[in-house]
């Protein structure tokens, strides 16, 4: 049983304030036992602009983001998912939405970069929102064994692609961290009702670090960053602002529950 966590803010444009919220976040959370932390997507930069991310991008191994959290990883010697952060891609003029992963040692083990892009008009908002402007996609899921389980990665807008976590779900994943950013609108919505159906149509725990609260870009985020276990239980749920939820990952529950509801072994379709 190891205990994990969640972290939810409110970041702003400016990276070097947001990356001390987010250390003293995570300073927290590794004094309440965590062992996992778990940053939201865009945790170093809110731009006042989509475009924002392309001036601050950095080459892939290097930079002030990435330095942050390889040093912060081994300080407190904690697992950290690094949320999102703008890497370099193929094309100059956009960025890969990537999340990085260290172990406690502060190395880095891998990295996913964002595959589904937000290019959405909320319903009954004047938002809009075309992150394929600045952003390349990935193509590639991303699963991972970790001392605490057997680890895939989503971000925010993958949430609502359920044929994505079953492909995952084919390579064993036993926990799913899920950084997002999801609008006041689309959270009130929704937030709670995809986690809690991905936990349950793959039987693992999700771990869901949410950005939080009002934003200087004027942007609002809905937080209720949260974790979910197995059975769709909401173990721990923080609404708004900064903080951290924090709960334990159970792999023998896990096991006893997919064990007594063997739904995964059921399964008649087996496309992609």
């Amino acid at each position: 049983m190891s205990k994990c966590a969640a972290i939810q803010m409110a970041s702003s444009p400016n990276i070097s304030s947001n990356l001390l919220e987010a250390e003293k976040l995570i300073a927290e959370a590794v004094k309440a036992g965590a062992k996992l932390v778990a940053l939201p997507e865009n945790f170093a930069l809110m731009g006042d602009h989509e475009l924002d991310k392309i001036k601050a991008k950095e080459v892939d191994g290097t930079g002030q983001i990435q330095n942050f959290l390889a040093a912060t990883a081994k300080k407190y010697a904690v697992w950290v998912i690094g949320g999102t952060i703008p890497i370099a891609g193929d094309n100059s003029n956009k960025v890969r939405a990537s999340c990085l992963v260290y172990n406690d040692k502060g190395e880095r083990v891998a990295r996913y970069d964002k595959m589904h892009l937000f290019d959405v008009n909320v319903p009954g908002t004047n938002e809009v929102y075309r992150e394929s402007d600045s952003i390349e996609p990935g193509f590639e899921p991303l699963v991972i064994d970790t001392p605490f389980g057997r680890l895939g990665i989503a971000v925010c807008y993958d949430l609502r692609f359920p044929e994505f976590f079953r492909k995952m779900s084919k390579q064993g994943v036993e926990i799913l961290v899920i950084p997002s950013a999801f609008t006041s609108e689309t959270g009130a919505a929704h937030w709670e009702l995809l986690l809690r159906a991905r936990a349950v149509e793959n039987l693992c725990y999700v771990i869901a670090p949410n950005q939080g609260g009002f934003h200087l870009n004027g942007r609002k985020t809905f937080g209720h960053s949260m974790i979910i276990d197995p059975w769709g239980v909401v173990l721990d749920c923080y609404k708004t602002g900064g903080g951290f939820v924090c709960a334990d990952i159970d792999l023998e529950r896990l096991e006893k529950v997919r064990a007594a509801f063997p739904v995964l072994t059921h399964r008649r379709y087996h496309g992609e």
